[in-house]
């Protein structure tokens, strides 16, 4: 076993290079700001009850200054100021909000859905009310993202405890069959309203009152809210990853699988690709099955190569030219079939250079001797197959 340290990577913003987004947004604008048709101004259209939209209009208004780091923090380093979402600074952009850009929602109609008794049924009923407002505002108004948000009395009803608000993928969740994951409201809004080309951003309402208790101070949720904002809207690029030119173009693929809303197809793969400058494009897959021996979903080698091949198809489109390299990540073991498929889509598209690669979790604990984790970056070698790497610290 050998232990690695990984020297974080250095990112490119507008004028320099910095290896902390936020204080290289501060220090040297947003990377965009090197391009001459970037806009200055970022259209929030935004769901919520008259009171939510009126604490979105507050909160965004404080984005719109400094705000100070938490008070004798402990990590100063990663509680930094916020630098003020404005013009002449770091995003060198203004968030604009508006009555004619809002869609205010009654409460009736929210106290109708907490009287539902079923718990699927309120998540449905609370996707609609969302959908049909955000659906408005997409098709009839000119908005760049659109804000969802969510009183704390209707959150309370439409979480559970023991179900994440995140994107949960078959793998993550392994075999389990539950309905309760299934209707998840933040990936069932985004699901139903991703025809309509506008991204959505949910909110709670907790997340806009300031210094609440049991949240992250404000500096840090004006940060992490802003930068979401900003790389949502029109494929914005707050950052990128320095450049270097002596090492061949390399293309970042995901594999991912999803069960079908509908319940009538069991898996869909789903590729994500990463070009040069950060953006992406997720291509919908055919359905799969689970595999008979690990019960695991698995693509067969002629869906393998249609996907990937898909993949670098718009990886060629969006740069012109086809990656020297591809890196292949996948949150399952490969199949000797989509092993198959993979590597005929890569000589068909003329890649010379494959990684192949199984992100799993791991069991395994670093210490630094004081108790301490490891630090972000560090690598263990088991062997030349298998190697453990902390991407937080």
């Amino acid at each position: 076993m050998k232990l690695h340290y990984i020297k974080e990577p250095s990112l490119e913003f507008g004028r320099g290079s910095h290896v902390c987004p936020r204080a290289g947004i501060t220090e040297y604008d947003v990377y965009d700001t090197r391009l001459k048709i970037r806009r200055e101004r970022v259209l929030i259209g935004a769901v919520g009850t008259s009171d939510m939209l009126s604490k979105l209009h507050a909160w965004l208004d404080k984005c719109s200054q400094l705000i100070p780091p938490q008070a004798n923090s402990r990590q100063p380093n990663l509680r930094v100021a916020f630098c003020g979402f404005r013009t002449d600074l770091g995003f060198r952009s203004e968030l604009v909000i508006d009555e004619e850009i809002t869609r205010t929602l009654s409460h009736s109609d929210i106290n109708e859905i907490i009287k539902i008794k079923s718990w699927n049924e309120r998540v449905d009923a609370t996707v609609e009310l969302y959908y049909r407002q955000a659906k408005f505002l997409a098709q009839n108004r000119v908005v760049d993202v659109i804000a969802c948000v969510l009183p704390a009395k209707l959150y309370d009803c439409i979480s559970k405890s023991d179900v994440s608000l995140v994107e949960e993928s078959l793998e993550d969740k392994d075999e389990q069959d539950n309905d309760d994951l299934e209707v998840n409201f933040r990936r069932a809004l985004k699901a139903r309203a991703m025809h309509l080309g506008k991204p959505l951003q949910i909110i709670r309402e907790t997340s806009l009152e300031p210094n609440s208790r049991g949240q992250q101070d404000d500096a840090t949720k004006a940060w992490n809210l802003c930068t979401a904002l900003y790389y949502k809207t029109n494929q914005t690029v707050p950052w990128k990853l320095s450049t270097n030119i002596n090492r061949p173009s390399v293309c970042f693929v995901g594999i991912s699988f999803y069960r079908s809303r509908d319940r009538r197809i069991l898996n869909t793969s789903l590729a994500q690709i990463f070009d040069e400058l950060g953006n992406n494009v997720i291509l919908r897959g055919n359905p799969v099955d689970l595999g008979k021996k690990d019960r695991r979903p698995h693509l067969s080698a002629e869906q393998a190569f249609e996907l990937l091949k898909r993949a670098l198809i718009e990886y060629e489109i969006a740069l012109d030219t086809s990656p020297a390299r591809l890196v292949l990540h996948k949150s399952s073991k490969y199949s000797d079939e989509e092993l198959d498929g993979f590597e005929a889509a890569t000589r068909e598209m003329r890649v010379r250079k494959i990684d192949f690669v199984t992100i799993l979790d791991s069991d395994f604990l670093l210490l630094r001797g004081n108790d301490y984790p490891a630090y972000r970056g560090m690598h263990v070698e088991f062997d030349d197959n298998n190697h453990l790497l902390y991407t937080r610290g």
